[in-house]
């Protein structure tokens, strides 16, 4: 998957799930069928896409909101604006905690968490309305 997109802060929704819904077609997940593409949006304007990708071995599976924000921090980035999470379900599905955990991780008041489903119909909320007690240690 091609890093370094930039995204227009005026369609920074839209875009961003579209580069979601493109990176679902990477999903490896043969064994749940779940399959999950994922873009963020750095503060740099960059966008990072991931799929989720699983292993036999439940435990060793990764999430795609977690494979793009991997990728951005592997990219030098620290400050996401935007997480897009697209799956193939009709209904839309919300990140798992584990995943709402790394995105608070690297995430501003600010940070928008937009997903859809088969349908797409988007939902587009605050990162803190799905985790609001997230667990963070103050930088100093």
């Amino acid at each position: 998957m091609k890093t370094a997109k930039r995204v227009n802060h005026q369609t920074q929704p839209k875009r961003l799930l579209e580069l979601a819904r493109k990176a679902l077609r990477h999903s490896y997940a043969p064994y749940s069928k779940f399959h999950v593409g994922a873009a963020v949006l750095a503060s740099s304007g960059k966008v990072y896409a991931g799929a989720n990708v699983e292993n036999a071995s439940y435990g060793l599976c990764i999430c795609a909101e977690r494979a793009a924000i991997f990728q951005a921090v592997n990219d030098g980035q620290s400050e996401i604006l935007a997480v897009a999470i697209a799956t193939d379900t009709p209904a839309i599905k919300n990140p798992c905690g584990a995943c709402l955990q790394v995105i608070a991780e690297f995430a501003s008041d600010q940070t928008m968490v937009y997903v859809t489903g088969a349908s797409g119909l988007p939902l587009g909320r605050s990162w803190r309305e799905f985790l609001p007690l997230a667990f963070k240690f103050s930088k100093k």
